[in-house]
C-alpha cells in the first residue's frame, strides 16, 4: 500500500493490508509489555500511545503485559507505578492484565518440546565461553561440545535445571539453529538461564528463567496478538520471534517494528536514568527534571500534551532525534488552554504608592482566565505597598523598555496606573524600594485623560500575599546529545548546573489554597504545578514550562563556559 497516498503511516498502513487480506480475520490486538525494573519514561509513552491507539482506532483491544521475566531486578512497586502512569496516559485494558509469570509452567511445556523436536539443548557453556563460540559479524560461530547431546539427556538436565539442582551460570538451554546465521540473534541463542532468586510473584517456586526473546513471542501468541509492535532494536529478533513460533507450530502474530523516541537534551536509557537516581543526581524518578511519566506529572505536564508531542513525532522506520523545543510548545499549548491565571511574584522588589491611604485594602475581583469566563474569577486584595518583580524596573531603562523606570507610568494588573516618583538604593547601589504615586481615576487600568500606557505588570500586596517556594526547572542537560562527552567521562560531566533554581516567592492569596496536581498560569512567568510537597503554611510550585524558549540563554552561557 502506498502510505503517502493513502495519509497513513507504515504500521496503519500494514495493519490495513492485513485486514483486507484476512491475515487474522479482520481482528487487531496489540500489547504494551513494558518490564517491572524501573519507571516508565518518554520512550514508553510513544509505545502506549502507538499500541492502545490504533488498538482504539480498529475497534481492537490492547492487553498490559508485564515482562517479568526477571527476578534480580523487578519489584512490585514498579508494577503498581506502571498502571498508574499507563492510566494516567490514558491506556485502557479492563481486565486484560498480564504478566509473563502468568505463562511459567505452558513456556515450560513449549521448551521440552523443542527439546523433544530436536530444536534445543542444555549447554555447559559459561557465559564468557558462549560470547566466544558465537563469532563475529565476520567470522561464523563454532558449535558448543554440548550441542549433539541427545534428546533424553536435554530433558533430564533441564528438568533438573528446573529442580534447582545446579548454581546460577552453570547451565542454559539454548535453541538449535545455525551457528553460521549472518544474523548473530540466531546463533543457537539462549532460551532459558538459571537464577535460583524470588520472583515477585511466584517466589521460589521457578529456580529457570525464560529470556525476553523466548517469552515474549510465546506471550503474544498465548494472549492472541495480532500485531506485535516493537522499537528498531527488535528488528533482528523478528527472526528468532518467527522461529520459535514456527519451530512449535502454534498461533503466530506479526512482528513490525517502529522507530524509538529520542529527544534531545534527554537520556533515555533506563540504565542511565537509574544512575541518576541511585547517585542522587536527581531527587527519584518522579523528579521533574526526569524524563520518566511520573516526573512529567508531576512537573506539571498534562497527559494530553505528551500524546500530542507522541503523535506529532508521528511514526517512521528509521531513528531521528526530536528537539525539545516540540515538548515544551506541546505543554504550553495545552496549558493555555486548561490553566487559570495568577499572580505570584518571584523576584520581589517593594513599591510604595506615597498617595494611597496607609490603612487602606480595596479588593479587584479578578477573572481567571480573561477569555474563559466558565472559569470564574477570584477577590485579589490592593493596598499600600506591593511587591513587583525586579526585573519590571530600570533605573537606566533601554529603547523600547515599557515597564517602570523612574518617572514612567505602567499598569498594575487590573488595578491602577502607577508612576515611579523616587528610588531607594543600599550602599551597593541595589534597587531597594521604589516610590510610586497612582492614578486615583485609573481603576482598571484606564485613563480619564486619554493618555497612553504602553506596559502592563503583575503585582502582588504585601499586606496580603503568602510566601511559597517556587521550583524553576530547566533541562537536565546541557547538551543535545548528553553522551557527548570526552573520553574518561560519563553523560554526567554534561548535567545542567542550573537545571533546578529553588526562589522564596510572594503569591495573591487564591494561589495559597491550591490543591497538589492544580495548575497555574503566573501571568508573564510560566505555567506552574502546585507539588506535593506543599505545606498549610508554604505552597510549592514546580514551573511546568515558561512562557517562551529561554533555552538559547543556557546555550549561549554554556559556549562561553566551554570557550573559557
Amino acid at each position: 500500500m502506498d502510505t503517502e497516498k493513502s495519509g497513513k503511516d507504515f504500521i496503519r498502513a500494514n495493519i490495513d493490508e492485513d485486514n483486507a487480506s484476512g491475515r487474522f480475520d479482520g481482528a487487531v490486538h496489540t500489547r504494551f509489555p513494558p518490564e517491572p525494573n524501573g519507571f516508565l519514561h518518554l520512550g514508553h509513552a510513544k509505545s502506549i500511545v502507538l499500541n492502545f491507539g490504533v488498538a482504539k482506532e480498529y475497534g481492537g483491544l490492547c492487553n498490559l503485559r508485564f515482562d517479568d521475566t526477571n527476578p534480580e531486578k523487578e519489584d512490585s512497586s514498579y508494577v503498581d507505578a506502571i498502571r498508574e502512569d499507563v492510566k494516567w496516559l490514558g491506556g485502557k485494558w479492563d481486565d486484560r492484565e498480564y504478566y509473563a509469570s502468568d505463562y511459567f509452567d505452558k513456556l515450560y511445556e513449549y521448551a521440552e518440546e523443542l527439546i523433544r523436536r530436536g530444536k534445543a539443548y542444555v549447554d555447559d557453556l559459561s557465559a564468557d565461553e558462549i560470547r566466544e563460540y558465537r563469532g563475529t559479524l565476520t567470522e561464523p560461530g563454532r558449535n558448543s561440545p554440548w550441542r549433539d547431546r541427545s534428546v533424553e539427556e536435554n530433558l533430564d538436565l533441564f528438568r533438573r535445571m528446573k529442580a534447582g539442582e545446579f548454581p546460577d551460570g552453570s547451565r542454559v538451554l539454548r535453541a538449535k539453529i545455525d551457528m553460521a546465521s549472518p544474523n548473530l540473534v540466531m546463533r543457537d541463542p539462549t532460551l532459558y538461564r538459571i537464577r535460583n532468586a524470588k520472583h515477585h510473584r511466584t517466589g521460589e517456586q521457578w529456580h529457570i528463567y525464560p529470556m525476553y526473546d523466548y517469552a515474549h513471542c510465546l506471550s503474544d501468541s498465548i494472549e492472541g496478538i495480532t500485531h506485535s509492535l516493537c522499537t528498531l532494536e527488535f528488528v533482528n529478533n523478528r527472526e528468532l520471534y518467527d522461529w520459535i513460533l514456527d519451530a512449535l507450530g502454534v498461533y503466530h502474530p506479526r512482528q513490525i517494528e517502529f522507530a524509538r523516541l529520542n529527544l534531545a537534551h534527554t537520556i533515555l536509557s533506563k540504565r542511565k536514568l537509574i544512575q541518576l537516581v541511585r547517585e542522587g543526581h536527581v531527587k527519584g524518578w518522579d523528579d521533574p527534571r526526569m524524563p520518566t511519566l511520573s516526573g512529567l506529572r508531576r512537573r506539571g505536564a498534562p497527559p494530553e500534551a505528551i500524546r500530542e508531542f507522541v503523535n506529532r513525532v508521528g511514526v517512521a522506520r528509521a531513528d531521528s532525534t526530536v528537539d525539545y523545543g516540540m515538548l515544551e510548545y506541546c505543554i504550553r499549548e495545552k496549558l493555555n488552554e486548561t490553566s487559570p491565571r495568577a499572580m505570584a511574584v518571584l523576584d520581589p522588589v517593594r513599591v510604595v504608592i506615597e498617595n494611597y491611604p496607609e490603612d487602606k485594602i480595596e479588593e479587584f475581583d479578578m477573572p481567571y482566565h480573561p477569555e474563559k469566563p466558565e472559569f470564574g474569577s477570584r477577590i485579589v486584595p490592593f493596598a499600600r505597598e506591593l511587591y513587583i518583580e525586579r526585573d519590571d524596573f530600570r533605573l537606566n531603562p533601554p529603547p523600547k523598555f515599557h515597564r517602570l523606570s523612574p518617572g514612567s507610568e505602567v499598569r498594575l494588573r487590573y488595578a491602577y496606573i502607577i508612576k515611579c516618583r523616587d528610588v531607594v538604593l543600599d550602599d551597593d547601589g541595589n534597587v531597594v524600594e521604589i516610590r510610586c504615586e497612582y492614578d486615583p481615576d485609573s481603576r482598571g487600568g484606564k485613563t480619564s485623560d486619554g493618555r497612553k500606557v504602553k506596559g502592563t505588570i503583575h503585582w502582588t500586596a504585601a499586606k496580603t500575599a503568602k510566601k511559597a517556594e517556587v521550583r524553576l526547572y530547566d533541562k537536565l542537560f546541557l547538551t543535545a546529545d548528553p553522551n557527548d562527552v570526552p573520553e574518561g567521562q560519563d553523560f554526567t560531566a554534561n548535567l545542567n548546573p542550573r537545571s533546578l533554581e529553588t526562589r522564596e516567592a510572594w503569591i495573591e492569596p487564591a494561589l495559597a489554597k491550591a490543591k497538589p496536581g492544580d495548575v497555574f498560569q503566573f501571568e508573564r512567568l510560566g505555567y506552574f504545578r502546585a507539588d506535593e510537597d506543599s505545606a498549610e503554611n508554604k505552597p510549592v510550585f514546580n514551573r511546568a514550562v515558561t512562557l517562551r524558549d529561554t533555552w538559547a540563554k543556557l546555550e549561549s552561557a554554556n559556549r562561553d563556559r566551554k570557550a573559557g
